[in-house]
């Protein structure tokens, strides 16, 4: 937590992109819509607990055979009713050489992609970003989001305490003039990763150009080249408090793209904690892919104590990759 600066834990976590799921992709196309979880409490019970909430939540879990166990002439058995209906990796395909690297399943006519957003389990409801907070520190321990561990208050504002402004020269918001140079900067940046999206001006101007509630990036033109060198960027996903008289959202920014050039990573990167704070917001997350773990630490990066895991819909890899070679975030 770091609750002078209103920027919190982050969250800092390890994928298997070797997992198959639908969730984590963007179902609703390109609206500026966003999945909010509606939590009854931020802390966790048990697995047993949690087991149980997610059959409760999920009536496709009730039919759902997760238990792994080894079988002759299989390395792995395992079987899900649910995900053997779609087009992705299954556990019995599991170390197979002979199956492709790629696509499972021909591209969908955009025609016939679902234009309506998804109905919702129960417990999630669609929701607009909301940037209206004001109390930002002590927010975060009143509803139980973080603590102080073992530090007063005073000791938490001295520690984790920000400057005022942005320090790098040639530090400002990105503007539509900078998309192509930005497009540049990304291209270049991603193609070193094993998996990464690859990004058009079309592309970087819908997901990147600034969009108040959205999405907010940042560029270092050189004051003396006038060259845009460096990206950060990063999108706003606001947590519904529930239960709390006093607060009822935590205004969470996730870390986006981010690409250093000219400017050291913890500086680029302490630039935007700090236009974070000017915006209002209470924590800043960032996962340990592409080169993050270059400032996680000298940062003061709270590690999470749970991971995530990126699921591919309809394609096929033929083995898990480490965070550092993704160059993708969803």
């Amino acid at each position: 937590m770091m609750p002078n600066s209103n920027i919190g834990p982050s969250s800092i976590k390890e994928m298997k992109p070797s997992d198959v799921n639908t969730h984590d992709v963007d179902e609703g196309g390109k609206s500026s819509k966003i999945l909010s979880e509606n939590m009854s409490k931020l802390h966790l019970g048990s697995k047993d607990e949690k087991a149980a909430q997610i059959v409760e939540a999920n009536p496709l879990a009730k039919d759902d055979t997760s238990v792994g166990t080894k079988s002759r002439g299989h390395k792995y058995s395992k079987v899900h009713k649910f995900w053997e209906t779609q087009p992705v990796m299954q556990f019995k395909d599991i170390g197979d050489k002979s199956l492709p690297e790629g696509p499972i399943e021909p591209a969908t006519a955009l025609s016939k992609v679902k234009q309506e957003p998804y109905n919702l389990p129960s417990l999630f409801e669609w929701t607009t970003c909301d940037m209206n907070s004001d109390d930002m520190c002590l927010e975060l321990v009143d509803v139980e989001f973080t603590t102080l561990r073992k530090m007063t208050m005073s000791m938490a504002n001295k520690l984790y305490k920000l400057p005022d402004a942005p320090i790098t020269p040639g530090f400002r918001k990105m503007e539509p003039r900078d998309v192509p140079a930005v497009t540049g900067l990304l291209r270049n940046y991603l193609s070193q990763f094993g998996v990464a999206t690859d990004f058009d001006e079309d592309d970087v101007g819908h997901w990147l150009l600034p969009r108040e509630d959205v999405v907010h990036s940042y560029v270092v033109e050189s004051p003396q080249t006038h060259e845009v060198t460096d990206l950060c960027s990063f999108y706003a996903l606001p947590l519904t408090v529930l239960g709390n008289s006093k607060y009822t959202t935590v205004e969470c920014a996730y870390s986006y793209y981010n690409v250093a050039t000219q400017t050291s990573f913890p500086q680029l990167m302490n630039d935007a904690l700090i236009v974070s704070k000017q915006k209002g917001f209470d924590v800043f997350f960032a996962l340990d892919v592409m080169h993050n773990e270059s400032f996680l630490k000298e940062l003061r990066f709270d590690p999470g104590d749970e991971q995530m895991y990126y699921y591919f819909y309809n394609y096929r890899l033929r083995g898990a990759l480490k965070p550092s070679e993704f160059g993708l975030v969803l």
